[in-house]
């Protein structure tokens, strides 16, 4: 297992988030436009193993009641897509953590199959235990993310629904 890298400079800034956010809505468009095509995997320079999958979730807003969709690496685990709040190493759970704890019920897009319905829960202690080096493996910056921020980086099991 690769060690954490070290927390950049500038991290907890306002400019970190919004270059997130614009990020994800480019990554949206262009897994639309392509059907996963593009968007669908991602992998950062030449040290990555393999691609790691990329999911749309489709969820609600707790507030505003307002879709959103959010770009999320995911592990699939038998019938079950994992996904990680990780927000990069940020201080604070992502929004789209906030909206499914508030409202499970949910919708996927993955690479070839639009409008999976699954329902959202926070992995206990035990089952996240168990999850975590399968998600490191995955994408090693998850223990990075995990050694910058205080929090605990919530693993949410997206579960098929009927």
């Amino acid at each position: 297992m690769a060690l954490p890298k070290e927390k950049p400079t500038g991290l907890d800034s306002p400019v970190t988030a919004k270059l997130i956010k614009y990020g994800a809505k480019a990554n949206v468009a262009l897994f639309r436009l392509t059907g996963g095509r593009v968007g669908g995997t991602w992998r950062i320079g030449s040290g990555w193993r393999k691609p790691v999958p990329v999911l749309l979730l489709r969820h609600l807003g707790r507030k505003s009641g307002r879709p959103f969709t959010t770009p999320l690496l995911y592990l699939a685990d038998g019938p079950n897509l994992v996904v990680v709040a990780s927000q990069g190493g940020l201080p604070k759970h992502p929004q789209w953590f906030h909206n499914l704890v508030a409202s499970p019920d949910a919708t996927v897009d993955v690479r070839g199959e639009r409008g999976r319905r699954v329902r959202a829960r926070v992995a206990g202690e035990h089952e996240r235990s168990a999850l975590w080096p399968r998600l490191v493996d995955l994408y090693a910056d998850f223990a990075s993310y995990q050694s910058w921020t205080d929090r605990e980086i919530p693993v949410v099991v997206l579960e098929p629904r009927d």
